[in-house]
């Protein structure tokens, strides 16, 4: 239970960063949303990006309670990295999170009745990796964000 007396027994949170240029993806379904686990999170984001020659230079998350502890901030600053939260209710500032969120839901979560729980996270690693390789996006006049990453030119059709 949390402090509202609310079960939050069976949900999972998908934690998501996306590269500003590219809109590369690295995403993972995970138990909470505590400091450690964000943090935790974030390295391994972090070496995705860094794996496919994308240096982060800058972060910018919402105003969830584990992007305002100091073990995050710390984190990110021995990163070397600047960091910023979004203004308060105006998600548009994180249009393109909030936008692959959309996507995601759309696309992935509730594109198909699923079986189980089970079933949904099993298609979640094929769905990014096409959202990724394959999916057209607007943005980049109908190429995939692989088409805009150095170490993945190339890679996607």
């Amino acid at each position: 239970m949390d402090g509202n007396g609310n079960s939050h027994v069976g949900y999972s949170y998908l934690h998501n960063a996306v590269d500003d240029h590219s809109r590369l993806a690295y995403s993972e379904i995970l138990p909470d949303e505590k400091k450690d686990t964000a943090a935790a999170f974030w390295q391994r984001a972090q070496t995705f990006f860094a794996g496919n020659g994308i240096t982060v230079q800058q972060l910018l998350t919402d105003n969830g309670a584990c992007y305002k502890s100091h073990f995050w901030r710390d984190t990110l600053r021995d990163a070397g990295i600047t960091y910023k939260r979004t203004r308060p209710y105006r998600p548009q500032t994180n249009g393109k999170v909030e936008r692959f969120n959309r996507s995601l839901l759309d696309e992935w979560a509730y594109a198909q009745p699923y079986t189980s729980e089970t079933e949904r996270r099993n298609a979640y690693p094929r769905w990014l990796h096409t959202y990724n390789h394959h999916r057209g996006h607007t943005a980049l006049n109908g190429q995939p964000p692989a088409s805009r990453v150095p170490n993945l030119t190339g890679l996607y059709s």
